[in-house]
């Protein structure tokens, strides 16, 4: 029997909730998890999600997307570019989760592989999934890096995909799952006291849980 498709906003360092949220949903090894991307940065423990999301892969078929706070930190680790606007976002709290010293070189290269594995898109029949934005008239695979990790909903949101499938992106941090029909947005500001949100795209079947501990369902 077919598995569920459940997708995953965005993270931010907050393992708890992310436990505790895999608690909830009772990953089946035929299950699609789709995660949006921004596993780093801002919340307490970067650290702890990454290793949360190396074991999950062992439970279910898990299909990580690349972030933009992800990116910046591959380009900070392995590139020396952009580390202080990486220590701006966020990235502090990252390295904080790695312990002393304070330094790229404590994180393990599990994480890095980790991170340079994560993909850019996925699709299914129904649904694509991508991080951030998408540009309504243009395939995935001709989708540019700027709209897909970095274009905020807030400074547009895109009309309906030519393919006739839904979005599912997070990024933009939203009060409450935001369903424009067309669209819906999972990022609820896990990081910023709000929800981190898992949905099951095809029954919209909804799990919350916050850095605290508390199930919303």
């Amino acid at each position: 029997m077919q598995g569920r498709t459940i997708a995953i906003g965005d993270i931010h360092g907050c393992a708890r909730a992310l436990q505790r949220l895999l608690e909830q949903i009772d990953l089946q090894p035929d299950d699609t998890l789709i995660t949006l991307g921004d596993y780093v940065n801002r919340g307490p423990d970067s650290n702890g999600v990454l290793d949360c999301l190396l074991t999950t892969m062992q439970r279910c078929h898990l299909i990580p997307i690349l972030g933009n706070h992800d990116e910046m930190l591959l380009d900070a680790a392995l590139k020396g570019t952009s580390i202080d606007r990486f220590l701006s976002k966020g990235g502090d709290a990252t390295l904080r989760s790695y312990g002393l010293p304070l330094s790229f070189d404590q994180i393990p290269v599990r994480h890095i592989e980790f991170l340079q594995g994560c993909r850019s898109s996925f699709e299914t029949e129904t649904h694509f999934f991508l991080h951030a934005n998408y540009r309504p008239d243009l395939p995935l695979n001709q989708q540019d890096d700027e709209t897909i990790r970095w274009r905020s909903l807030r400074d547009s949101i895109p009309g309906p995909h030519f393919s006739g499938k839904i979005a599912v992106l997070g990024h933009t941090p939203q009060p409450e799952v935001l369903d424009e029909g067309h669209l819906l947005c999972l990022d609820t500001g896990c990081c910023r006291g709000g929800w981190l949100t898992a949905m099951e795209v095809t029954t919209r079947q909804v799990w919350q849980t916050s850095q605290s501990g508390e199930v919303r369902h």
